[in-house]
This record gives C-alpha cells, sequence and structure tokens, in this order.
C-alpha cells in the first residue's frame, strides 16, 4: 500500500510486476464477455456472398455487436443473401430477428470491395447501405466500420468498434507503448524501451500520443506522432515530468511538475511553449485532466488529507472538491458529454472503478475489484476501460457505464497496463 501512495504522490505509476509474453508485438487479446444490456437487439448477421473473406468480414461485425453486450445474434447459417437480394422480411422475423445486415465482397487486383445493406426486418425498410473499398488488410477495419454504422443506425449512438486503444506492455526488463484495435487486436508498437513507459494520452485528432518516458533516467513527457513516429520532448524540466492531459482544441496540455519541489498542475502549448502553473499548493497536486468544455481542471489531490479528486478552473483560482464518497479517490475521468465522472475509489482494501453524476453527486461502484486502475471513457461515453488484476493476472477490462457488461481483454501470455481509449476519428 505505501508503494501505491508512493506512485499517486509522484504522479508517476511505476509498473513492478513482471509482464511476460512469447511474442509481445504480436501478441493477440483474447475476449471473454459477460453479462448483458438492458435492451438487446435481436440481429441476423450473414455472412457477406462473393468472396471467402466474406465470411471473416462477418464474424468480425458479430463480434463487435456482441461485445457492446447489446445485441442478441440470430442464427444466419445458410443465407445467401448479396447486396442485391430481395429480403423475405416475414421469414426473418420468423427467425426472431428484428434487424438483419448482409452484403457482398468482390476483388479486383488487390483491391476489395464491400458492399453492405441493413434492414428493419419489422417495418420492412432498409436502414442503411454503403459500399466500402481497401485492401485485404484493410477488411478488418471495414468490418469495424460496419459494425459501426449498424450500432448508431439501431441504437442512435455513435459506435466505437473501429477506434483505437493505448497501453504500455512489460517483457522482462523491456516495456512497450502499443496501440491497438478496441477489440484489442492488430496491436502496434509505437515505443520500446529498456525503462518505464506510463501515462500515454491520445491527442484529440488520434493523430499523436503523449506519454512519460524513463529512458533518461527520469521522466520526461514526450509527444509521439503516430503516422510518422516522430517525437519531441514536450517537458524535461527539473525534478519529476508527468502526468500528460490533452485540453479538447489540442493546442495545449496539462502536466504535472516537481520543479518546485512538489508536484504541481501547469499548463503549455503542443509546441512546448507557453509554460504555465495553474495554482500554487502545499500539497501535493497530480492526474489533470481537462473537463469537456476545456475551461475547467479536475485534478487529484491530498490537501485535505487524503487523495480527493477536485475541479478548479484552467486560469486558476480556488479549487472545488467533488469526491466526498469514502477516503482514497484518485484517477479520475470525465465523460466526453461531462455529465460523469469515473475515478478508482479504495473501498474495504479493494481498489475498484466508480462512477460519479457531476450533477447531483451520486455514485455507482462498477467493479469489485481487488485491483483496478486507469478507467478511461469510449469516445462515445458508453464503456470505460480500465486495468485490472483477476486471478492473478494483470488484464484490460471494459465495463457499460450501467456495469452490466464486462469484457475482459487478455494477452495469451501476457499482462497489460496504462490503457486509454483513443478518440473518433474521421
Amino acid at each position: 500500500m505505501l508503494l501505491r501512495w508512493h506512485a499517486w504522490a509522484l504522479g508517476i505509476f511505476l509498473l513492478a510486476i513482471s509482464l511476460v509474453t512469447a511474442s509481445p508485438s504480436l501478441a493477440q487479446l483474447r475476449v471473454d464477455i459477460s453479462g448483458v444490456g438492458a435492451t438487446q437487439y435481436p440481429i441476423a448477421i450473414a455472412d457477406f456472398s462473393g468472396d471467402a473473406q466474406g465470411q471473416k468480414v462477418a464474424e468480425v461485425i458479430r463480434a463487435d455487436l456482441t461485445r457492446s453486450g447489446q445485441f442478441r445474434l440470430i442464427n444466419a447459417t445458410g443465407a445467401s443473401l448479396n447486396s442485391e437480394s430481395t429480403i423475405a422480411h416475414e421469414e426473418w422475423r420468423g427467425r426472431g430477428a428484428d434487424y438483419l445486415a448482409y452484403g457482398s465482397i468482390s476483388q479486383s487486383g488487390s483491391q476489395y470491395s464491400v458492399s453492405y445493406r441493413l434492414v428493419d426486418t419489422v417495418r420492412k425498410t432498409q436502414l442503411d447501405g454503403v459500399a466500402f473499398s481497401g485492401t485485404e488488410k484493410e477488411l478488418r477495419r471495414i468490418s469495424h466500420q460496419i459494425a459501426d454504422r449498424i450500432y448508431e443506425k439501431i441504437t442512435g449512438i455513435r459506435g466505437v468498434f473501429s477506434t483505437r486503444i493505448a497501453y504500455v506492455l512489460q517483457t522482462g526488463n523491456t516495456y512497450e507503448l502499443q496501440i491497438a484495435d478496441a477489440d484489442g487486436q492488430n496491436p502496434q508498437v509505437m515505443l520500446r524501451s529498456k525503462q518505464s513507459i506510463i501515462s500515454p494520452a491520445w491527442s484529440p485528432d488520434g493523430k499523436r500520443l503523449a506519454y512519460v518516458s524513463f529512458e533518461t533516467g527520469k521522466p520526461v513527457v514526450y509527444v509521439q506522432t503516430l503516422a510518422s513516429g516522430q517525437r519531441v520532448p514536450l517537458a524535461n524540466f527539473k525534478g519529476n515530468n508527468s502526468a500528460p492531459a490533452w485540453a479538447p482544441n489540442g493546442q495545449s496540455l496539462a502536466i504535472v511538475l516537481s520543479r518546485d519541489s512538489i508536484s504541481q498542475i501547469y499548463t503549455i502549448n503542443a509546441d512546448g511553449s507557453g509554460l504555465r502553473r495553474v495554482m500554487r499548493s502545499p500539497m501535493i497536486d497530480t492526474e489533470p485532466q481537462f473537463t469537456a468544455d476545456g475551461n475547467s481542471l479536475i485534478f487529484t489531490s491530498d490537501r485535505g488529507g487524503s487523495p480527493h479528486i477536485y475541479k478548479v478552473p484552467v486560469s486558476g483560482g480556488d479549487a472545488q472538491r467533488i469526491t466526498f464518497n469514502g477516503s482514497y479517490n484518485i484517477s479520475p475521468a470525465i465523460s466526453p458529454d461531462g455529465n460523469s465522472l469515473v475515478y478508482v475509489t479504495r473501498r474495504n482494501g479493494a481498489f475498484r472503478i466508480a462512477l460519479q453524476s457531476m450533477g447531483s453527486g451520486s455514485e455507482q461502484l462498477l467493479t469489485a475489484g481487488p485491483d483496478d486502475e486507469s478507467p478511461s471513457f469510449a469516445p462515445n461515453g458508453m464503456q470505460i476501460l480500465y486495468s485490472s488484476v483477476q486471478g492473478g493476472r494483470s488484464v484490460l477490462a471494459v465495463t457499460s457505464v450501467d456495469g452490466r457488461v464486462r469484457q475482459t481483454l487478455s494477452a495469451l501470455n501476457g499482462k497489460v497496463r496504462e490503457p486509454t481509449w483513443g478518440p473518433f476519428t474521421n
């Protein structure tokens, strides 16, 4: 417990557990799902016709919708449909499907064309239809995009299946900053180091990651462009440089510096200029996050004697305490709509993920612990990504914001930490 507190106090969560995996850069994550949503939409996803890849496209779409817990998959075995097929709505209703998605796929050289349709079998209407093109490597991304469209057309909420996550993987004495699809597939190594990498943070446009690296022997904040791999040190001041968080407009970040002997919150422009201290506190302030409107910061502080979460205008001023349940609340994150706060709370010795209404202050405990950390909202605000220890192993996990549906994303022979969910990208 002392080690956990020490790490929190510095704003630096050192990875202390050896995470073993045979091939970290290629390790795929296994997904285990429990629970269902309050409402489940019955839908059939037929294999896409015309090419052997059509079955794989359909399987990815089914897996995406299943993970949400909001869809009940109806068996579509034997269905022979393409984008020009006439749909027997009553037959599909008889199978129990209120919705049907189908399509076709064809190949010309190295390019694939994917055509998809979504119909409402109750109203006997087509809800969506679109065509995509890409290489074989891009078929999984196209499948996620189709799942996003289905999710939005039926629920009215934008899907997150084509978004990405970032996390840290340690293998022996090697640390890797990886990004992957939201389902944990297609991992890519953005940085490999013999020293700790912590606190990855996505830029609002999804094109850059800020993070903390210890490769020089001390914590330094870097910003890395994903497309090119180019990175630059953003904060390398005396003492510790940690906890980067992007402003919603992507033009500045909040960081934590101990240049004046104690961890305090600053803002800095994305090009490294314009460093400004937000406020002065005799106690430790850390883990800043911008509110959705960009006008305020929420952060963790022990100024009240134990760690709690506070809010302060970006321009500075008096901080307002916003968590009152329990005696230990850290690692805050604000929902995309600004209405909810998620954080790590300690209850009866267990570290759990809690959700609090910013309006009423009411709290809901979403997880049981015993060691859950680093919560991060999905960009549509419907799910929360976090790291967890389950059965003695450190894994990535996802819970719906109502706590009904949970997913565990675990590396087959390894462990992952410090997760953060990326934004929507165009």
